[in-house]
């Protein structure tokens, strides 16, 4: 946890009264960075500080992401055991996908059956970590993957806390079942969208603190 808050990084903020008139010779520079396109005091360009979204927005939409996906998470699994669990499968597009609900004790995909326990107690950590790290988070894309994260981690922990056979035991509903591949939920797919996601902004050198790095 403590690797993850070193990387996004403590965004600067003034003090006390000594540091204004740094603070307005930073504002000067990223003014004349702004017309210029070059460098700011901060090292920054006035084209970048520009686009650096604020904190109220990026934790708007890192909660609004999460929210959104972990609804419709939700209220997917509650119609598909409602109207589906124990019936023969249903065909949505021939043979390639199915509607074929199943209790998955594992992970995503129905990875490691085993160790359901574990997987809830790293779904908890990750719940925690994101939400720490939150506010420190000044890049929009970031705020999507790791709303996405997060909307799908509570979606599965949901089930692992309410379900049968018991709390952090549960059995995670699994209904989307693509032919030839494994059974799984909408929260599997927002977590494995945010990894991708994840994957493409560091590819591209974008930090979380939404700095651009070039190796």
């Amino acid at each position: 946890m403590a690797e993850a808050e070193r990387i996004i990084g403590t965004p600067d903020t003034p003090d006390d009264d000594h540091q204004q008139p740094a603070a307005a010779g930073t504002a000067a520079g990223a003014r004349a960075a702004g017309a210029s396109g070059e460098p700011g005091a901060d090292g920054a360009t006035g084209r970048q500080r520009a686009h650096k979204p604020g904190r109220g927005r990026r934790i708007a939409v890192l909660f609004s992401v999460a929210a959104f996906a972990y609804a419709l998470d939700l209220i997917s699994k509650m119609l598909v055991v409602a109207r589906l669990e124990g019936r023969a499968p249903i065909r949505v597009v021939g043979d390639l996908l199915e509607l074929h609900v199943i209790r998955n004790p594992g992970a995503a995909f129905s990875f490691g059956a085993a160790f359901t326990v574990i997987f809830s107690l790293i779904a908890a950590i990750v719940i925690v970590v994101i939400i720490r790290l939150a506010r420190k988070l000044y890049s929009f894309p970031w705020a999507v993957a790791l709303g996405l994260l997060l909307g799908g981690a509570l979606g599965n922990l949901t089930d692992r806390i309410f379900r049968s056979p018991g709390v952090f035991e549960g059995a995670v509903v699994d209904f989307i079942a693509p032919k030839g591949f494994a059974v799984f939920n909408l929260a599997d797919s927002a977590i494995v969208c945010g990894g991708i996601l994840i994957v493409v902004l560091s590819f591209y050198g974008l930090d979380p603190d939404g700095k651009v790095h070039k190796d």
